[in-house]
């Protein structure tokens, strides 16, 4: 199973000769880069959803949260170390 992981943005710069628009973007502890280039309006403090490299679409906090709720739930959190993205348990409670 292929899954698009939300992280979020914390800076932009365009790479490979200027050609493409690139980011770092944090999922919690882990900081990777991801093209921008399927997105030309993300900005810097944008959650977006990353697929093997690619930020595929833009996503608001909320969702990005939830995200992170199912993650934890299947018990993916340890292994992305997005403990620190993860809502307070009792925010999603019972």
């Amino acid at each position: 199973m292929c899954l698009a992981i939300p992280g979020k943005i914390k800076s932009i710069e365009m790479k490979y000769d200027g050609k493409v628009r690139m980011a770092k973007v944090a999922f919690g502890g882990i900081i990777k880069e991801a093209s921008l280039e399927m997105l030309p309006q993300a900005k810097v403090g944008d959650y977006v959803l990353v697929h093997v490299g690619v930020a595929i679409s833009i996503v608001n906090e909320e969702e990005a949260k939830k995200t992170f709720k199912y993650l934890e739930e299947m018990g993916e959190v340890d292994e992305l170390d997005i403990h620190s993205m993860l809502p307070d348990k009792k925010e999603y409670s019972d």
